[in-house]
């Protein structure tokens, strides 16, 4: 008995001593909630200048927080920006340039170290919930990558086998879309709820709004944009879900909380794209409208309220700037592209660092510098059903300071710039290295057999 009562001692003692450690580490490390969008546009919120969608909670981040108005993502399509997001790192150098498909064999490396491998380091309860969109065969899964849990669609939800996975398995294949933005919700506030008391770091990743976009009936015929503001009308809810959560947990002030997309608006789908505001065109191209995404972030009693930060940032500055908020070391045997944004959040101050190379794939197409823009010369598109047509341009130089809609080139009359940008951004690639080989997201189908019947019928 004595022997029992002492293990039973023991027991509690332990218990205490975690909870005991947990408070401690809910207050010595802040929470942090990382809204991500899909193709959500630079003129789709409220606080970015929508007038015809109302965006109250998000408005309210960006009253109550920073406002990045010059913030780019790591590309101008989902899969790199969402590697160069959560490892720090140019998608290039990992050799992603490219989407992933259901019927890709490859994703991000698991050898790639993200933000939540850092966190959960550290004694961090990590989550995802919503678009993963970096390789569903299981060793490229969340839970190689540092999330201790994962519930949502693993891809873009137009393509095949929208399944709702949880953790490595399907959950369930019948997915009803209109929901989607709620289901994501649910689990968010639920990941809330269990991992209160420690520190917590939730990604919360929106399909919307890709194409196809859906909303749940609440929300259907609410906006003055058609269904495409009924969709982001949905997600501020959701934000604003996450507020509530967060305030009612007494949360609010120990809580990092970003709102972001991975790129700008897809602007071939006309109304059921987005707008990319004054910026010139959007998703798949290196302008502006591609890369430049509406940027909110909030921690109340830390970050100073009303802000507007007009320097140039990036999406993969999230990377360092998590492991000095954590104390954590910046990884030293790889280049990590982003630059800590501690001064500009906490400080006033500005971030280190004032030129990005951008990318379209694997084609190096345009680079900023104190901001000033150069973009090498394009050969044009024609248009398709999932690319817009542009025209093509010879060599543009743009100060985005002045002119951030990209109208005027001044490439004539400021040849000594031209020459000086057109140098810089070569060096700035060349000391990038040798970059890796692009995966193979998809290979080609063999139709030889449909080609072989029709020849036969031709000839019958």
């Amino acid at each position: 008995m004595k022997n029992l009562i002492l293990i039973g001692t023991l027991m509690l003692f332990l218990i205490s001593c975690s909870e005991e450690q947990k408070t401690e580490m809910s207050s010595q490390f802040p929470n942090i909630v990382f809204i991500f969008t899909d193709d959500l546009g630079y003129g789709d919120l409220g606080c970015f200048g929508a007038t015809d969608i109302l965006t109250p909670n998000i408005d309210r981040m960006a009253n109550e927080g920073i406002k990045f108005t010059n913030f780019l993502s790591a590309s101008p399509v989902c899969s790199p920006s969402r590697a160069g997001l959560l490892t720090g790192r140019m998608p290039q150098r990992m050799g992603i340039n490219q989407v992933f498909f259901p019927e890709s064999f490859t994703g991000m490396a698991p050898e790639e170290i993200t933000f939540a491998e850092v966190l959960k380091g550290i004694g961090y309860q990590t989550a995802i919930v919503g678009k993963w969109h970096l390789g569903h065969r299981e060793k490229y899964l969340p839970l190689n990558q540092g999330f201790d849990s994962y519930y949502g669609i693993p891809y873009s939800n137009d393509m095949e086998s929208v399944v709702y996975m949880k953790d490595n398995e399907v959950d369930s294949i019948q997915v009803n879309q209109r929901y989607t933005t709620k289901t994501y919700t649910q689990k968010s506030l639920e990941f809330i709820d269990e991992a209160a008391g420690s520190p917590f770091l939730l990604y919360l990743a929106h399909n919307m709004p890709h194409v196809p976009i859906y909303a749940s009936p609440a929300f259907e015929g609410t906006s003055q944009r058609g269904l495409y503001g009924d969709v982001i009308q949905e997600i501020d809810w959701s934000v604003g879900q996450i507020l509530q959560k967060l305030e009612e947990k007494g949360l609010l002030e120990n809580t990092l909380i970003v709102f972001s997309s991975d790129n700008g608006p897809w602007l071939v789908m006309e109304d059921h794209g987005g707008s990319a505001g004054p910026l010139r065109e959007g998703k798949q191209f290196t302008f502006e409208g591609g890369v430049r995404v509406p940027t909110v972030a909030m921690w109340k009693g830390k970050i100073d309220p009303g802000q507007v930060y007009e320097e140039m940032a990036t999406q993969m500055d999230w990377f360092p700037t998590f492991c000095k908020l954590v104390g954590a070391e910046i990884p030293q045997d790889r280049a990590i592209d982003g630059k800590d944004l501690s001064a500009v959040l906490f400080e006033n101050g500005y971030r280190e660092g004032d030129e990005f190379i951008y990318y379209m794939g694997a084609d190096q197409r345009a680079y900023q510098q104190d901001g000033w823009k150069i973009k090498r010369p394009f050969g044009g598109f024609q248009g398709a059903a999932w690319m817009r047509g542009v025209p093509a341009h010879d060599t543009l130089l743009f100060n985005l300071r002045n002119d951030p809609e990209e109208t005027n080139n001044l490439a004539k009359e400021n040849p000594e710039k031209l020459a000086q940008m057109m140098r810089a951004m070569d060096l700035a690639v060349e000391q990038l290295g040798p970059l890796p080989p692009s995966l193979v997201v998809r290979g080609p189908q063999d139709n030889s057999h449909y080609q072989y019947l029709n020849q036969k019928r031709q000839q019958e």
